[in-house]
């Protein structure tokens, strides 16, 4: 009978602990901002202008400065957020095996992507474009039949233009655009093509500041928006009014000017968050 009462006294104790520690877990895992957690961001590391890791471990850039404003309205502060470096062909596996929170890195919303992942935002109406020498004659994008084009290996940029503008362009394809911006301070090339807010955020460069300009010739509507895991609505939800208060209180205009107005940048309008322009 004495063993039977110890062995029940023990089951008791055996019982709050796994109890105690379970809650402790949960509040750790789900505390955020008020249980000191932490949030995981993805952005990118090399787009000057959007998500650039500087060379003394800070980041800056539009996305940067999205995603940071996102997370306080989520209720972490800076020093909780850890950036994450999510490259666009890893963007929707690190939102499937939950490596990231959110991804805020250049990230145009198509219904393919819609398949795998959801969507906040749009949070910029970005536009193909073309970056030339600020005293460059190049208007249009016929301007660039018999001159030298250049953007990343496998750009749908570059496809496009050969394809659809200027079939006689000479099309140079580099490993990044930092080698692409670099031929054309040097005259190796003559334009460089992708998204008007990549090609601006590369030409704010304090190192190219006043060499270059934007064509603004708006080849193509890219709509960035706040990748979620899929199904996770409130999220998506909480991300929304979040962008709707950023551009409400002015927050998002002082983003763009900071980011991208060295390079004269013409930006659209912020977008109708949850509403797609086609």
């Amino acid at each position: 009978m004495k063993l039977r009462k110890v062995t029940a006294a023990s089951a008791v104790v055996l019982a709050l602990a796994l109890s105690a520690t379970a809650c402790g877990s949960n509040d750790k895992k789900d505390g955020g901002a008020s249980g000191g957690g932490k949030v995981k961001i993805g952005i990118k590391f090399d787009q000057p202008g959007l998500g650039l890791k500087q060379p003394d471990g800070t980041y800056s850039g539009f996305d940067v400065d999205v995603a940071t404003y996102v997370a306080k309205q989520l209720g972490y502060k800076p020093d909780q957020i850890e950036w994450v470096e999510t490259k666009s062909a890893d963007r929707e596996n690190a939102l499937a095996r939950g490596d990231v929170k959110f991804i805020v890195a250049t990230y145009s919303i198509n219904d393919e992507r819609k398949k795998k992942v959801d969507f906040a935002g749009p949070y910029l109406l970005a536009h193909q474009d073309l970056l030339v020498k600020a005293d460059s004659d190049i208007s249009k994008g016929t301007d660039l039949n018999g001159k030298k084009l250049c953007s990343v290996t496998g750009s749908t940029s570059a496809q496009n233009v050969q394809k659809t503008i200027a079939p006689k362009a000479n099309l140079k394809e580099n490993s990044g655009y930092s080698e692409c911006i670099a031929g054309l301070q040097s005259g190796a090339v003559d334009a460089v093509t992708t998204d008007d807010s990549i090609l601006a955020g590369f030409a704010s460069q304090d190192k190219y500041k006043g060499q270059f300009k934007l064509a603004g010739l708006k080849l193509s509507n890219e709509n960035y928006g706040i990748g979620v895991k899929k199904g996770d609505t409130a999220t998506v939800n909480k991300i929304n009014a979040a962008l709707e208060k950023m551009v409400s209180d002015g927050s998002w205009d002082a983003a763009v000017k900071k980011n991208f107005g060295p390079a004269h940048y013409k930006n659209e309008p912020a977008p109708k968050i949850g509403n797609i322009v086609k």
